[in-house]
C-alpha cells in the first residue's frame, strides 16, 4: 500500500535528496494521516453516540488531535520546502525540526493525559462494561494505527524526516493506549478485575518515554551536533581524493535541514605549490563537492612541508608519540621554527571531549617529556582543540539506546 501511494503521488520518488521530492513525500504522508484520523474520529464518534459510550467518544477526540498532529506535519513540511531567499540563504529546512518538536509535545501531552486518567482509575477503580461493538471499533483503530505507524516510519527512514518519524512514534503510542484498553476489557470480562488503570500507567510511561526521545533527537540538529562519522568519512575521502591534496582536518558541518548543509574544511597542500595553481584546485573541489554531495563547502588551504627531511622526521616522531599515548588524539598544522640552540615544534593537538582539563595537561606534559627524551633540542608548542566528528562507536551506542 505504501509503495502504491508513493508511485501515484510522488514524482521522481528515488531522488530523495531533492527538496521538492522530500516535500512531496511529506505532503502525501500528512494528507494520509489527516484523512485516516478524521475517518477514525467519525466512525468512533458515531459509534460512541449510538452506544452512549463516553470512552469511545473520548478515543474519537484523541484521533481528532492526531489529525492536528498530521496538520502540523503538513505545515512544517511545506514551510521546510520553501526555497532560499535573502533572509535565509540556506533555505528553510529547519522548519521540519520545529514541526517534529511540536509533534513531540503532542505525544507528551497524550502521555500525561493518559497517566492522569490512569492514576485516577487506580485510586478509584470503576467496573468497565464489556461491549463487543466497542471492542470491534477499538481493534479496527489499532489496525489502522499500526499501518499508519509503519507507513510513516518507512517513509521517514527513506527521506530521513524527523517529523515523519515523530508522527510514527505518535501512532505507535496510540496503538499501545488502545491495545491496553482492549486487553483490560477482556481481563475485566474474564476475571472481574478492573486493571485498566494499571495498564494505563504502564502505557503512559512508554508513551512519555517516546515523546521525550523524539524531543531529544529533534533538538540535536537545532542545537548543533558533531558530524556523523559516515558523513565525515565521505566528505574527507572526496576532498583527499584529489591529486595535490595531502590531507585534511577541522571539518565542520552546519545543518540547515535534511537537504541543506554547509561545511568548512582545512585542506593540506604542498608549500611548494603555486598560489594560483592551489587556488584553482580548491575552487574545483568546492564546485564538484556541491555537485556530487549537495554540500556547500568552503576550503581553507594549509601549506605543509614536503621536502625538508628534518621537519618531516620530527613530525613523524610527534605523530608516533601522540598515537602511542592516546590513539584517539591527533595533530595537524605542524611546523618547525629553528633557533640558535633550540627548535620549536608548533602544532595543534586534537584531544577527545572525554578529557578533562587535568587529563589534557597530563597528556601535554607526557608528549613534551617524550619529545625531549628523543631530541633534547626540541620544545613543543601546542594548541589544544577538540574534534568536530562523532567518536567511533557513537552510532552503535545511539542505536542501542533507541532499541
Amino acid at each position: 500500500m505504501t509503495d502504491f501511494l508513493v508511485r501515484i503521488f510522488v514524482k521522481d520518488r528515488e531522488n530523495v535528496q531533492d527538496a521538492k521530492v522530500r516535500t512531496a513525500y511529506g505532503v502525501m504522508a500528512s494528507i494520509v494521516g489527516i484523512c485516516c484520523n478524521i475517518l477514525l474520529f467519525s466512525i468512533k464518534l458515531a459509534g460512541g453516540l449510538l452506544m452512549g459510550s463516553i470512552s469511545v467518544m473520548a478515543d474519537a477526540f484523541n484521533n481528532l488531535s492526531d489529525a492536528a498532529s498530521s496538520l502540523v506535519s503538513f505545515v512544517g513540511v511545506k514551510l521546510a520546502g520553501r526555497p532560499a531567499d535573502e533572509a535565509h540563504p540556506f533555505g528553510h529546512g529547519r522548519y521540519e525540526y520545529i514541526a517534529a518538536f511540536i509533534v513531540a509535545f503532542l505525544v507528551l501531552e497524550v502521555g500525561f493525559s493518559c497517566l492522569k486518567s490512569s492514576v485516577g482509575k487506580v485510586l478509584r477503580p470503576e467496573a468497565v462494561e464489556f461491549d463487543w461493538m466497542i471492542v470491534i471499533l477499538l481493534v479496527l483503530s489499532v489496525f489502522v494505527k499500526v499501518w499508519m505507524a509503519f507507513f510513516n516510519r518507512k517513509l521517514g527512514g527513506r527521506i530521513h524526516s524527523k517529523v515523519m518519524q515523530a508522527t510514527a512514534a505518535d501512532s505507535f503510542g496510540d496503538v499501545l493506549v488502545t491495545s491496553a484498553t482492549v486487553l483490560s476489557l477482556f481481563i475485566g470480562k474474564w476475571s472481574g478485575l478492573s486493571v485498566d488503570g494499571y495498564m494505563g500507567v504502564i502505557v503512559s510511561a512508554v508513551v512519555l518515554a517516546a515523546g521525550f526521545n523524539i524531543a531529544k533527537d529533534t533538538l540535536k540538529p537545532l542545537l548543533g551536533e558533531a558530524i556523523d562519522r559516515e558523513v565525515y568519512d565521505r566528505i574527507t575521502a572526496k576532498v583527499e581524493g584529489y591529486e595535490g591534496i595531502l590531507g585534511s582536518h577541522d571539518l565542520i558541518v552546519h545543518n540547515y535541514g535534511p537537504t541543506h548543509s554547509m561545511a568548512t574544511i582545512h585542506a593540506e597542500v604542498s608549500n611548494e605549490s603555486g598560489i594560483e595553481e592551489a587556488h584553482e584546485l580548491i575552487d574545483r573541489i568546492e564546485r564538484e563537492v556541491l555537485r556530487d554531495l549537495n554540500l556547500f563547502l568552503v576550503i581553507h588551504m594549509d601549506p605543509v612541508e614536503v621536502r625538508d627531511a628534518s621537519v618531516m622526521e620530527r613530525k613523524r616522531m610527534v605523530v608516533d608519540i601522540v598515537r602511542e599515548l592516546e590513539p584517539d588524539a591527533s595533530i595537524h598544522d605542524f611546523r618547525v621554527v629553528n633557533g640558535k640552540n633550540r627548535s620549536n615544534l608548533i602544532f595543534d593537538l586534537v584531544v577527545p571531549y572525554s578529557y578533562n582539563e587535568n587529563e589534557e595537561m597530563e597528556l601535554v606534559h607526557q608528549i613534551m617529556e617524550q619529545v625531549r627524551a628523543k631530541d633534547e633540542c626540541c620544545e613543543c608548542v601546542m594548541n589544544l582543540e577538540n574534534s568536530f566528528v562523532q567518536p567511533k562507536g557513537h552510532e552503535k551506542q545511539e542505536k542501542e539506546e533507541e532499541s
